[in-house]
Formats: structure tokens, sequence, C-alpha cells
């Protein structure tokens, strides 16, 4: 476990040629940009969880059936500041760090102020987001950072607040066919009031604005939704749209705001301060896109916890939405390093399992309708949405699948109906151990595994001009648990779920989390190729290409 979890990787800065074996499509031509926690220790200190751990971008460059890595650790303000002082001297959610240690417990008072809302960390360790021709490394707090995709170089910090009142945003926003992203947001008692704010961000500069402005100038609120409690906003990692509307769960995995504002003078971390609360419910907001404002019926659930949504797209009056539930908390207390040891796999399960769950809710309600009536009437899903009194709605879902994590789709049926759901088998213990394809029509599966191979989450590419949505491939980097086998790129055909080739790396590869991939015309590949890479195609008898 330690090789996966506990111990720093080393970044590989030049790229690597990686070995290639079985044959990679001569259309699949671009980058692969991924994100996660490379190191948990710094000097003699050491971070509490995995999921604060220090970002580690890497790449895999895939051109003309040769294969490229590198990794470099995101130059975060977070990071100089711990390199520099050789201790966490940063805090994460999982972690309170102090800058000076030997102060003492009135010192810490006189700085309890400047953390009752504190200024987060700048770790972008979560995801990568395109903004217009521009990549970001994303956290779930208020700061991003703009990366170069092809060196891995670290520029700017961007500060949502300039632009937007929200003090955490997701890392997983949604683009529509513009490419303006559309993402969420939770704005703490601001004016006296704690908001989920929905925003977007203009792929490009409106042509009646200033030339030279940054799209960022032109980010709009899209609506607000204040929060059920002032003080004890949910937690959410992702939320749902349709062509129409945005499904927004909010669920009662709550943060303690009072909490929060006191635990740097308690020594106590931000992640004590999130709490589940089972015997509550879970709202489900859904705003109207055209109107920009939420439809009047209170919708909810049981209690549950939701990191991701898989796709939602509206059918028959109703919206689906397909998500992977938890029935507690129990996914995050089970990344904190000191349960990553030897006996993980037998002392860390799960006390719920991920469930793929389709909900329906419909968009017109009968008035007339009577109390306990199945408003839903959709014959493609036995979810139910009961008419409830005061005119609320109970929906309860549709249960399709036991053990997924980390979904992914055709992102060109995102908001529209779709067959397909590429993710990481997940069983009671949190570790992926196959890659599955979810067929929601058949019910039925294929999957992709290998002994003491942990699979990194499934990105689908599709094929060039493909008609067919699982026309295309699926990429996952892979790690191991076995030192004598090297980490590898897996290139698995999306249709029949075959292996097409695999690119081994000799390199430290960390587990990742999210990423994209940028296709040659994007951007990725639009330089000469690395040194290396030209070395290698001269003592080959190649011609570097033209770029």
């Amino acid at each position: 476990m330690d090789l996966i979890f506990g111990r720093n990787k080393k970044e590989q800065v030049e790229p690597v040629r990686a070995k290639v074996t079985g044959k990679i499509p001569t259309w699949l031509q671009g980058m692969l940009l991924r994100n996660g926690p490379g190191m948990h220790t710094v000097g003699e200190t050491r971070y509490n969880h995995w999921f604060d751990g220090l970002a580690l971008l890497h790449s895999f460059t895939i051109r003309d059936g040769e294969v490229y890595y590198r990794s470099k650790y995101l130059r975060s303000d977070t990071y100089s500041a711990n390199i520099e002082a050789n201790r966490i001297v940063v805090s994460e959610f999982g972690t309170m760090a102090y800058p000076d240690p030997c102060k003492n417990i009135f010192s810490k008072a006189f700085s309890y102020l400047s953390h009752t809302i504190p200024d987060f960390t700048d770790n972008c360790l979560i995801n990568i987001m395109k903004c217009g021709e521009d990549f970001y490394a994303t956290t779930e707090t208020n700061y991003i950072r703009k990366i170069n995709p092809q060196t891995l170089e670290t520029l700017e910090k961007v500060d949502y607040r300039k632009y937007v009142a929200v003090n955490l945003a997701t890392s997983h926003p949604h683009y529509d066919e513009a490419g303006n992203v559309l993402n969420m947001g939770t704005s703490i008692v601001d004016k006296g009031k704690t908001k989920y704010v929905i925003f977007k961000i203009p792929a490009t500069v409106p042509d009646d604005k200033k030339k030279g402005t940054s799209p960022w100038k032109h980010t709009e609120v899209f609506c607000s939704i204040p929060s059920r409690s002032l003080l004890s906003p949910s937690y959410y990692h992702s939320f749902g749209v349709t062509e129409n509307y945005v499904v927004f769960l909010e669920q009662p995995f709550q943060l303690d705001i009072l909490k929060m504002a006191t635990a740097y003078i308690r020594g106590v971390s931000w992640a004590s301060c999130l709490s589940f609360h089972g015997e509550d419910k879970t709202y489900i907001h859904i705003i109207d896109q055209r109107t920009r404002k939420p439809v009047p019926t209170k919708f909810y659930t049981d209690a549950m916890v939701v990191f991701h949504h898989v796709n939602a797209y509206e059918e028959d009056g109703c919206i689906l939405f397909d998500v992977i539930a938890y029935e507690d908390n129990s996914l995050y207390q089970l990344f904190y390093l000191a349960n990553l040891n030897q006996d993980f796999e037998e002392n860390s399960r799960l006390t719920s399992v991920p469930t793929l769950r389709r909900f329906a809710v419909p968009l017109h309600v009968d008035k007339n309708a009577e109390v306990g009536s199945n408003l839903i009437k959709v014959a493609s899903t036995t979810a139910t949405a009961m008419k409830d009194k005061d005119d609320q709605v109970y929906c309860q879902p549709e249960l399709l699948y036991e053990g997924l994590e980390l979904p992914r789709i055709n992102y060109a049926h995102n908001g529209k109906p779709y067959r397909y759901i590429f993710s990481a088998e997940v069983q009671w213990s949190p570790i992926p151990t196959k890659i599955i394809k979810y067929d929601i029509l058949t019910k039925s599966s294929l999957k992709w595994g290998e002994t003491s191979c942990w699979p990194a989450e499934p990105l689908f590419v599709p094929t060039p001009g493909a008609k067919d949505e699982d026309d295309g491939v699926i990429l996952s980097a892979i790690v191991s648990t076995d030192p004598q086998k090297l980490p590898f790129l897996l290139i698995l055909d999306a249709k029949s779920f075959t292996e097409l080739a695999r690119a081994s790396v000799d390199v430290e590869m960390h587990l990742d989390l999210h990423g994209l991939f940028i296709p040659a015309a994007d951007g990725a590949s639009r330089t000469q190729p690395p040194a290396e890479q030209q070395r290698d195609r001269a003592s080959h008898g190649q011609e570097a290409p033209q770029t």
C-alpha cells in the first residue's frame, strides 16, 4: 500500500518514451493530461489525508503510434512555501498546518481572526479544466492555476473571488458546445447569506466588448440558491445538467461554518467540520437554464452522499439523472493515510458500497394528483416520484448497479439521452480493481482487469466521425502494487473492451484522480517533438515530422 499511497513520487520533467505493445489506432493523436496527489511528506511532516497531497501533473502524448510520458509537480504557492520551509506550512482540508510551530496559544489567538473564513490553499490536485484556449489545474477552493499542457509548467494563479463571490467551487464543471464553462460554488455568509452560486465563464470575449480582455472578466452569475442552513452549507463535488436544466443535490453532508471558524485555534482540520446527518433529507434543486430560476416544486429524497453525477437528460416531461451514491460518508474517512497501510484491504471496508442510482423528477406536477400517487409515467425507469403533503415530491431511485466510481461518458451525450457508462469498479473496498463498461439499456457490463493493477478513471475518446456512442477508445493510467510491473497507459477498444495497446514507462507514476484528453487539433503535440523524440526518430532512421 505504501508503494501506491505513502511514498513521494519523483517527477519526470523531461519526456520519456514509452514501450508500446499492441497497436495504437492511427487516428488517436493528442495528449492525456491528468492530475492527482503525488507528495504526502515534506521534511519530517506528513499530511493526514491522501486527498491533501501536493498536486502532481502528468501527461501521455500520443503521436503516430508513439507515446511520451512526463510529470511535474504543480508549482503552486502552497508547494513553494512547503518546500522552502521543508515542512507543511499551508493547511489542506484534512491537515491543519501552522506557519510557526513555536507559537503559543496566545499567538494563535491573534492569527485566529484571519482564519475564520480562511484563505484556502492553491494546491490544485483534483482535475484539469479547459477555459477558452487555456488549461487550469483545479481543486475545490477559490483558487485555480493556469498550466502549460505541453511542458506542465505552472503559470498564473486565478482567484474566482475576483469574478464571482464564491469561497469554494467544484472541480467538475460542464461545457456547452461553444466551450463555455458552467460551474458551481458556495458563497459563505456573503452579506449575511450563505448560498450556492451557478456561474458561467465564456469561452471567448464577446465581440462588442473591449479587445484583449480576459474571458474571466465576463464571468456571470447564472443563478443563486439560498442554503437551507446559513451556517451549515452542503458539501458537493459535482452537479448535473440537461439541455434546459441544472440538477443540484443539497445533501445532508454539511460543513459547519462555526466549527470551521474555530478550527485553527482548536488545532483541528477543516475536514473535522464536515458531518453527515443521516436522519435528514437530500433536496433536489432543478434550475431552469432559460429563466435562470429554480422550478417552484420542492423535490427531495433520502439522505445520501454523492460525489459524482454521471449524466442527466430530459424525457417525456421528466428529468432523469444518474449519480453514484453512498449511504454515508465512509469513503472520505477511509483515505486518511493512517488507514492506508498493509492491512488496508482487510481493515478498510466501506459501510456503504457506491451505487449507480437513477432518479426521475417530473417537470410539471399535477396539483390535483392524490397524495401518495406516483408522478412518473416514463416507461424506461422504475424510479418513482411520490406526491407528498404540502405539494412536495418524494423521489425514490432505481438502483442500476452496485460497485461503480469515477464515472465517465461519451461527452457528446452530456445532458442528452445516453447508454454507456465507463468507470472504475469498486466493491466494499474503495480500491479500483477493474474498469467497467455498463450498458444502461441492457443492464449488462464488460470488464477489464489484471492482477495487482489499479486503474485510474477511464476516459472515453471518440473515433473521428463516429456515429455509435461507444465508437472510440478508453484511456486509463494503470499503476501496480507489484514492484516488478511497470506502470502503463492502457488503451481499450470501447465497443468490445478488448485491449488494443499499452504503453509502459519506467517511472514512478502516481494514482491520479481526474483529467482530460486534448486532441492534437486543440493544441496537444503542436510543439516540436522533445529532444529525446528527435533523437529516437533519428536513431530509427525517421525524420522528425514538421509541425
